[in-house]
This record gives C-alpha cells, structure tokens and sequence, in this order.
C-alpha cells in the first residue's frame, strides 16, 4: 500500500505501519505505549509513524457511530447518473451533510452515493430539492436500506 504525500515521493507503508493502522482499526483509542510493546516500537516512534499516516492522509482516527441509535432511521444508496461531467456533481454531493461518501463510477451510474436521514420524509426533500435539482443530474435511483447485516473497517492492510 503506498499514497502520496504532498511535494513528496510515495509513502510506503512496512509491516509495522501496517501493524499500527491494525491495532488502531480494532481500537482507535488504544494508547501509543501499548502499540509500541505490540509493534516493538517506542511510545514516541508510534506516535511519529501515526502522525506520518495521518498526515498523508492514509488513515483518519474518528469516531464511527450507529446513525439508528443517533436518531437517523432512514440510510440510503442512491445511484446517480449525470450529463456530462459528473465531477462537478460529485463535488456538489460530498458537500452536503447527509452525505456519507460519494462514489464515481463505472458502471450503469456515473455515482453511488451513501446517505442518512432521520426519515422518509427527510429522504425525499433530499432527492426532491437538493439531489435531483443539480445541475447535470439526468437521473436517480435509490436503494433504502432496510437493515445493516455488517460493516467492517479492518481492510487495506494485507
């Protein structure tokens, strides 16, 4: 895995940065000194490399929430398709806050995009007035979801 970091070369990850972003994916809170007994690093040397990860932007330290347990009872893919250029549109979408993650695609939609409402209601306005009405949305197609069977955040390190 390698990213890039801004005015240098590619960052590449070894097996104890990959161990690092492991260990902070199973518990974003777990303190640098038990990391460092578990990677065989000094507290300060794992507290470098996490600063380097965050910095190149290779991994976010955040809190992940259950949008159904915060009043949010309606979540959403929403397959858009666009005329011509779909990257404005995509930008438009990111900015809104029930946007969860917009996706540019290569299949039968230009865009998949991920939202959460607090209802039915609160989903239509969202398709009606800001989705539908931008500028090169042509159409949509929405998929509610109906129960969230799994979710995983422990990828991108093998």
């Amino acid at each position: 895995m390698s990213t890039r970091v801004a005015g240098h070369g590619p960052l590449v990850l070894d097996d104890v940065s990959k161990r690092i972003v492991e260990l902070l994916q199973a518990d974003g809170r777990r303190a640098y000194a038990s990391i460092g007994k578990a990677v065989g690093l000094s507290e300060a040397a794992v507290r470098q490399r996490v600063q380097r990860l965050l910095d190149a932007g290779v991994m976010q330290i955040v809190a992940v929430t259950d949008p159904m347990q915060l009043g949010f009872a309606r979540q959403a893919m929403i397959g858009v398709r666009c005329a011509g250029d779909m990257r404005p549109v995509a930008e438009a979408l990111a900015a809104m806050p029930e946007v969860d993650y917009v996706v540019l695609t290569a299949g039968s939609f230009d865009l998949l995009v991920e939202v959460v409402c607090a209802d039915e209601e609160h989903l239509i306005t969202l398709l009606n007035e800001q989705i539908r009405t931008l500028p090169g949305v042509s159409t949509t197609e929405t998929f509610v979801y109906l129960k969230l069977h799994g979710q995983r955040y422990d990828w991108g390190t093998r």
